[in-house]
């Protein structure tokens, strides 16, 4: 009996967005993210350059192995690099993925993490047949707790977080929930 073939895709363009896998090439666009310390102040960055090079091969080693990534996301209409949004996987073996999603500060406030993360969020139950989604936030990102209700997520616990030290709220959004609130 053979493995069942992953998807090596990413989520479907949304009105405003664009996804593709990130690159051996993107060290550039990395940098500008995860190397931001504003970007990355509730995430346990900034990041060195050799961390997000680390990154940069995890996100490929994840889209190889689980057939998902924080995939880079782009404006269509210029083409200008957003942030990222995509899946980790958390509990595999009950096809459980992680939501996240990490935006340049020049693209905060125009509703872009919802519209990706809606794309990134159907891919996962429509494509790879999540059973559920996990999503935490860093304790006093208010922000990020209040897009994750909006999209759906219920609370239901606090989990270490390695990268800060602390307790983040965490959350699941299942494909019943999801299907139910969707239609």
């Amino acid at each position: 009996m053979t493995e069942p073939t992953l998807p090596t895709s990413h989520p479907q363009a949304t009105p405003r967005l664009t996804f593709r896998t990130w690159t051996g090439a993107d060290l550039e666009l990395a940098l500008a993210l995860w190397g931001d310390p504003v970007v990355t102040e509730w995430i346990g960055g900034p990041f060195s350059e050799a961390a997000v090079r680390e990154r940069l091969a995890r996100e490929s080693d994840h889209l190889a192995a689980h057939g998902v990534q924080y995939w880079p996301i782009f404006l269509r209409s210029t083409g200008e690099h957003v942030g990222c949004c995509g899946l980790r996987p958390y509990r595999p073996e009950q096809r459980v993925f992680e939501l996240g999603f990490h935006l340049r500060p020049a693209h905060w406030g125009r509703g872009y993490a919802t519209e990706a993360a809606r794309a990134v969020i159907a891919y996962a139950f429509d494509t790879l047949r999540a059973t559920a989604l996990f999503a935490g936030h860093h304790p006093r990102n208010d922000t990020s707790r209040h897009l994750l209700t909006k999209l759906g997520f219920r609370y239901t616990h606090a989990e270490l977080y390695p990268p800060t030290g602390l307790e983040h709220p965490s959350y699941l959004l299942t494909n019943a929930d999801h299907r139910a609130a969707n239609g």
